[in-house]
Protein backbone atom coordinates (compact mmCIF):
# COMPACT_ATOMS: atom_id res chain seq x y z
CA UNK A 1 0.00 0.00 0.00
CA UNK A 2 1.46 3.49 -0.90
CA UNK A 3 2.53 5.65 1.49
CA UNK A 4 0.71 8.79 1.17
CA UNK A 5 1.24 10.56 4.46
CA UNK A 6 4.67 11.43 2.60
CA UNK A 7 3.59 14.05 0.07
CA UNK A 8 2.46 17.15 2.26
CA UNK A 9 0.47 19.70 0.31
CA UNK A 10 1.85 22.42 2.31
CA UNK A 11 5.52 21.23 1.72
CA UNK A 12 5.36 21.33 -1.39
CA UNK A 13 3.92 24.22 -2.15
CA UNK A 14 6.66 25.69 0.08
CA UNK A 15 9.31 23.98 -2.65
CA UNK A 16 7.12 25.24 -5.66
CA UNK A 17 7.16 28.50 -4.29
CA UNK A 18 11.15 28.36 -3.41
CA UNK A 19 11.42 27.17 -7.31
CA UNK A 20 9.74 30.34 -8.47
CA UNK A 21 11.36 33.00 -5.43
CA UNK A 22 15.05 31.64 -5.99
CA UNK A 23 15.91 32.11 -2.42
CA UNK A 24 14.74 30.88 0.86
CA UNK A 25 14.33 34.69 2.04
CA UNK A 26 12.02 35.54 -0.56
CA UNK A 27 10.02 32.50 -0.57
CA UNK A 28 9.36 33.24 3.52
CA UNK A 29 8.42 36.70 2.80
CA UNK A 30 5.94 35.15 0.16
CA UNK A 31 4.58 32.73 2.86
CA UNK A 32 4.71 35.21 5.48
CA UNK A 33 6.98 32.26 7.26
CA UNK A 34 10.50 32.74 8.60
CA UNK A 35 13.32 32.07 6.82
CA UNK A 36 14.22 28.64 9.52
CA UNK A 37 10.66 27.74 9.09
CA UNK A 38 11.15 27.38 5.63
CA UNK A 39 14.31 25.49 5.60
CA UNK A 40 13.15 23.09 8.70
CA UNK A 41 9.60 22.32 6.73
CA UNK A 42 11.99 21.48 3.17
CA UNK A 43 14.49 19.52 5.13
CA UNK A 44 11.26 17.09 6.84
CA UNK A 45 10.17 16.57 3.31
CA UNK A 46 13.22 15.28 2.00
CA UNK A 47 13.26 13.08 4.91
CA UNK A 48 9.74 11.99 3.75
CA UNK A 49 10.18 11.66 0.46
CA UNK A 50 13.99 10.31 1.25
CA UNK A 51 15.73 12.28 -1.55
CA UNK A 52 18.11 15.59 -1.20
CA UNK A 53 16.30 18.61 -2.42
CA UNK A 54 18.16 21.25 -2.23
CA UNK A 55 21.86 21.70 -2.96
CA UNK A 56 23.77 24.94 -1.52
CA UNK A 57 25.28 26.96 -4.54
CA UNK A 58 27.10 29.87 -2.82
CA UNK A 59 24.54 31.89 -0.85
CA UNK A 60 21.75 30.16 -2.53
CA UNK A 61 20.07 26.70 -3.11
CA UNK A 62 19.37 25.07 -6.28
CA UNK A 63 16.69 22.39 -7.11
CA UNK A 64 17.96 19.03 -7.15
CA UNK A 65 16.83 16.45 -10.52
CA UNK A 66 14.56 14.73 -7.79
CA UNK A 67 13.13 17.88 -6.49
CA UNK A 68 11.79 18.80 -10.24
CA UNK A 69 10.68 15.55 -10.68
CA UNK A 70 8.83 16.09 -7.35
CA UNK A 71 7.46 19.07 -8.59
CA UNK A 72 6.49 17.52 -12.00
CA UNK A 73 3.62 15.40 -10.58
CA UNK A 74 2.57 18.01 -7.57
CA UNK A 75 1.84 20.01 -10.48
CA UNK A 76 -0.48 18.08 -11.48
CA UNK A 77 -1.87 17.28 -8.01
CA UNK A 78 -2.49 21.02 -7.19
CA UNK A 79 -4.06 21.37 -10.88
CA UNK A 80 -7.00 18.86 -9.64
CA UNK A 81 -7.13 20.31 -5.92
CA UNK A 82 -7.92 23.70 -7.77
CA UNK A 83 -10.47 21.71 -9.79
CA UNK A 84 -11.98 20.32 -6.48
CA UNK A 85 -11.94 23.75 -5.28
CA UNK A 86 -13.87 25.47 -7.83
CA UNK A 87 -16.65 22.36 -7.99
CA UNK A 88 -16.62 22.58 -3.92
CA UNK A 89 -17.32 26.43 -5.01
CA UNK A 90 -19.89 25.80 -7.19
CA UNK A 91 -21.83 22.79 -5.34
CA UNK A 92 -21.91 25.17 -2.38
CA UNK A 93 -23.56 28.01 -4.72
CA UNK A 94 -25.56 25.74 -5.77
CA UNK A 95 -24.54 25.28 -9.54
CA UNK A 96 -23.37 21.34 -9.42
CA UNK A 97 -25.50 18.65 -7.80
CA UNK A 98 -28.33 16.18 -8.19
CA UNK A 99 -32.11 17.27 -7.05
CA UNK A 100 -34.11 14.47 -7.10
CA UNK A 101 -38.24 15.39 -7.68
CA UNK A 102 -41.33 13.66 -6.81
CA UNK A 103 -44.29 15.10 -9.05
CA UNK A 104 -47.78 14.11 -9.64
CA UNK A 105 -48.07 13.31 -13.32
CA UNK A 106 -49.71 16.33 -14.90
CA UNK A 107 -46.94 18.39 -12.84
CA UNK A 108 -44.19 16.60 -14.60
CA UNK A 109 -45.24 17.91 -18.27
CA UNK A 110 -46.23 21.41 -17.44
CA UNK A 111 -44.10 21.98 -14.54
CA UNK A 112 -40.95 19.95 -14.33
CA UNK A 113 -40.02 19.20 -17.81
CA UNK A 114 -39.98 22.94 -18.98
CA UNK A 115 -38.02 23.72 -15.48
CA UNK A 116 -35.38 20.92 -16.17
CA UNK A 117 -35.88 22.62 -19.74
CA UNK A 118 -34.77 26.24 -18.66
CA UNK A 119 -32.40 25.01 -15.49
CA UNK A 120 -29.96 23.27 -18.76
CA UNK A 121 -29.28 26.80 -20.55
CA UNK A 122 -28.95 28.63 -17.06
CA UNK A 123 -27.50 25.80 -14.44
CA UNK A 124 -25.78 22.78 -16.62
CA UNK A 125 -24.33 21.27 -13.25
CA UNK A 126 -27.65 20.88 -11.54
CA UNK A 127 -28.89 17.43 -12.17
CA UNK A 128 -32.80 16.93 -11.97
CA UNK A 129 -34.19 13.48 -11.10
CA UNK A 130 -37.64 12.87 -11.58
CA UNK A 131 -40.14 10.41 -9.94
CA UNK A 132 -43.49 10.86 -10.72
CA UNK A 133 -45.88 9.92 -7.46
CA UNK A 134 -49.05 10.25 -6.37
CA UNK A 135 -49.74 13.31 -5.02
CA UNK A 136 -50.11 12.21 -1.27
CA UNK A 137 -47.12 9.92 -2.22
CA UNK A 138 -45.04 12.79 -3.04
CA UNK A 139 -45.08 13.63 0.75
CA UNK A 140 -43.91 10.45 1.75
CA UNK A 141 -41.16 10.06 -0.31
CA UNK A 142 -39.86 13.39 0.64
CA UNK A 143 -39.99 12.51 4.50
CA UNK A 144 -38.06 9.11 3.90
CA UNK A 145 -35.62 11.25 2.09
CA UNK A 146 -36.29 9.55 -1.56
CA UNK A 147 -36.62 12.81 -3.06
CA UNK A 148 -35.28 16.13 -2.37
CA UNK A 149 -38.35 18.06 -3.62
CA UNK A 150 -42.02 17.31 -4.03
CA UNK A 151 -44.79 18.43 -5.89
CA UNK A 152 -48.29 17.93 -4.35
CA UNK A 153 -51.60 19.49 -4.48
CA UNK A 154 -52.11 21.30 -1.55
CA UNK A 155 -55.55 19.17 -0.62
CA UNK A 156 -53.11 16.57 -0.23
CA UNK A 157 -50.13 17.95 1.66
CA UNK A 158 -49.09 17.94 5.26
CA UNK A 159 -50.35 20.63 7.15
CA UNK A 160 -48.39 24.25 6.63
CA UNK A 161 -47.26 23.91 10.48
CA UNK A 162 -45.76 20.59 10.08
CA UNK A 163 -42.21 20.94 11.08
CA UNK A 164 -40.66 18.61 8.63
CA UNK A 165 -41.18 20.51 5.53
CA UNK A 166 -41.25 23.80 3.66
CA UNK A 167 -44.10 24.31 1.55
CA UNK A 168 -43.89 27.24 -0.94
CA UNK A 169 -47.68 27.92 -3.28
CA UNK A 170 -47.07 27.50 -6.71
CA UNK A 171 -50.03 28.05 -9.04
CA UNK A 172 -53.84 28.14 -8.83
CA UNK A 173 -54.59 25.77 -11.43
CA UNK A 174 -58.36 26.59 -12.91
CA UNK A 175 -60.47 23.33 -13.35
CA UNK A 176 -62.28 23.34 -16.91
CA UNK A 177 -65.07 21.43 -18.28
CA UNK A 178 -64.81 18.89 -20.92
CA UNK A 179 -67.90 18.01 -22.70
CA UNK A 180 -68.82 16.12 -25.87
CA UNK A 181 -68.91 18.09 -29.39
CA UNK A 182 -72.15 17.50 -29.49
CA UNK A 183 -73.33 18.42 -26.18
CA UNK A 184 -76.33 21.16 -26.33
CA UNK A 185 -73.80 23.42 -24.26
CA UNK A 186 -71.33 22.89 -25.90
CA UNK A 187 -71.39 26.27 -27.84
CA UNK A 188 -73.66 28.12 -24.69
CA UNK A 189 -72.26 31.79 -24.67
CA UNK A 190 -71.86 31.00 -20.80
CA UNK A 191 -71.09 27.70 -19.02
CA UNK A 192 -71.80 27.34 -15.41
CA UNK A 193 -70.61 24.31 -13.25
CA UNK A 194 -74.34 24.46 -11.70
CA UNK A 195 -76.01 23.85 -15.38
CA UNK A 196 -74.42 20.01 -15.10
CA UNK A 197 -76.03 19.30 -11.94
CA UNK A 198 -78.07 16.55 -13.93
CA UNK A 199 -75.43 15.51 -15.87
CA UNK A 200 -73.33 11.44 -15.73
CA UNK A 201 -70.15 12.56 -14.20
CA UNK A 202 -66.31 10.85 -15.42
CA UNK A 203 -64.20 10.67 -12.00
CA UNK A 204 -60.81 9.80 -11.29
CA UNK A 205 -60.22 6.64 -10.40
CA UNK A 206 -57.15 7.20 -8.15
CA UNK A 207 -55.44 9.71 -6.03
CA UNK A 208 -57.30 12.97 -4.94
CA UNK A 209 -59.16 13.91 -8.35
CA UNK A 210 -62.12 12.45 -7.62
CA UNK A 211 -62.72 14.11 -3.82
CA UNK A 212 -61.25 17.24 -6.18
CA UNK A 213 -64.42 16.68 -8.73
CA UNK A 214 -67.29 16.23 -5.61
CA UNK A 215 -66.01 19.25 -3.79
CA UNK A 216 -66.20 21.01 -6.93
CA UNK A 217 -70.08 20.14 -7.89
CA UNK A 218 -70.98 20.59 -4.26
CA UNK A 219 -69.85 24.17 -3.91
CA UNK A 220 -71.82 24.91 -6.91
CA UNK A 221 -75.01 23.00 -5.34
CA UNK A 222 -74.98 19.97 -5.92
CA UNK A 223 -73.78 16.33 -5.57
CA UNK A 224 -72.35 14.36 -9.02
CA UNK A 225 -73.99 11.50 -10.08
CA UNK A 226 -70.60 9.11 -10.79
CA UNK A 227 -71.14 7.47 -14.44
CA UNK A 228 -67.91 6.16 -14.60
CA UNK A 229 -64.01 6.70 -13.59
CA UNK A 230 -60.58 6.41 -14.66
CA UNK A 231 -57.19 6.82 -13.73
CA UNK A 232 -56.14 8.78 -16.51
CA UNK A 233 -56.62 11.59 -18.98
CA UNK A 234 -56.44 9.94 -22.03
CA UNK A 235 -59.32 7.58 -20.89
CA UNK A 236 -61.82 10.36 -19.35
CA UNK A 237 -61.19 12.61 -22.06
CA UNK A 238 -62.26 9.23 -24.30
CA UNK A 239 -65.38 8.93 -22.79
CA UNK A 240 -66.23 12.28 -22.98
CA UNK A 241 -65.58 12.41 -25.99
CA UNK A 242 -67.84 9.06 -26.72
CA UNK A 243 -70.72 11.16 -24.98
CA UNK A 244 -70.74 8.90 -21.40
CA UNK A 245 -70.69 12.29 -19.33
CA UNK A 246 -68.35 14.99 -18.27
CA UNK A 247 -65.48 15.71 -16.38
CA UNK A 248 -63.54 18.49 -14.62
CA UNK A 249 -60.07 18.83 -16.24
CA UNK A 250 -57.67 20.56 -14.48
CA UNK A 251 -55.93 23.27 -17.25
CA UNK A 252 -52.41 22.03 -16.24
CA UNK A 253 -53.49 18.61 -18.09
CA UNK A 254 -54.02 20.20 -21.05
CA UNK A 255 -49.85 20.51 -21.76
CA UNK A 256 -50.13 16.48 -21.94
CA UNK A 257 -50.08 14.76 -25.57
CA UNK A 258 -53.03 12.62 -24.44
CA UNK A 259 -55.38 15.75 -24.11
CA UNK A 260 -54.27 17.02 -27.96
CA UNK A 261 -54.56 13.57 -29.66
CA UNK A 262 -58.47 12.58 -27.97
CA UNK A 263 -59.71 15.94 -27.89
CA UNK A 264 -60.91 16.19 -31.63
CA UNK A 265 -64.12 15.21 -30.44
CA UNK A 266 -63.97 17.26 -26.53
CA UNK A 267 -65.10 20.84 -26.03
CA UNK A 268 -63.32 22.68 -23.27
CA UNK A 269 -65.00 25.43 -22.09
CA UNK A 270 -64.01 28.10 -19.00
CA UNK A 271 -66.21 27.87 -15.97
CA UNK A 272 -68.30 30.91 -15.20
CA UNK A 273 -68.57 32.56 -11.80
CA UNK A 274 -66.89 31.01 -8.80
CA UNK A 275 -64.47 29.08 -11.07
CA UNK A 276 -62.68 26.22 -9.30
CA UNK A 277 -59.02 25.67 -9.13
CA UNK A 278 -56.50 22.77 -7.19
CA UNK A 279 -53.82 24.37 -6.01
CA UNK A 280 -50.68 22.63 -7.03
CA UNK A 281 -47.60 23.50 -4.04
CA UNK A 282 -44.05 22.41 -3.64
CA UNK A 283 -42.26 21.55 -0.76
CA UNK A 284 -38.65 20.76 0.52
CA UNK A 285 -37.58 19.21 3.95
CA UNK A 286 -36.91 22.02 6.22
CA UNK A 287 -33.90 24.21 5.42
CA UNK A 288 -33.41 22.54 2.52
CA UNK A 289 -34.71 25.52 0.45
CA UNK A 290 -31.71 27.44 1.45
CA UNK A 291 -29.52 24.80 0.05
CA UNK A 292 -27.94 25.90 -3.38
CA UNK A 293 -29.30 23.55 -5.86
CA UNK A 294 -32.34 22.40 -4.42
CA UNK A 295 -33.26 26.46 -4.45
CA UNK A 296 -32.48 27.22 -7.85
CA UNK A 297 -35.17 23.99 -8.49
CA UNK A 298 -37.70 25.75 -6.55
CA UNK A 299 -36.94 28.83 -8.70
CA UNK A 300 -37.15 27.59 -11.95
CA UNK A 301 -40.58 25.58 -10.91
CA UNK A 302 -41.23 29.36 -9.40
CA UNK A 303 -41.03 30.94 -12.96
CA UNK A 304 -42.60 28.14 -14.99
CA UNK A 305 -45.83 28.57 -12.60
CA UNK A 306 -46.09 31.63 -13.34
CA UNK A 307 -45.98 31.50 -17.01
CA UNK A 308 -49.29 29.08 -16.39
CA UNK A 309 -50.63 31.29 -14.13
CA UNK A 310 -50.60 34.64 -16.76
Amino acid sequence: MAEYDKWDIRKLEILRTLRERGTVTATAQALLMTPSAVSQQLTNLAKQLGVTLLEAQGRRVRLTDAAELVLRHAEAVFEQLERADAELAAYAHGEVGEVRVGAFSTAVPALVVPAVRALRATRPGISVQVREAEAAEAYELLGAGVVDLALSLAAQAPSAADPRFTRVPLLADPLDLALPRGHALADAPVVRLADFAAESWIFGGSGPWSDITRGACEAAGFSPHQGHSAAGWTAILAMVEAGMGVALVPRMAAVRREVSVTGEGVVMRELAGERPHRHVVAAVRRGAEEGAAAGFVLGALRKVAEGLGR
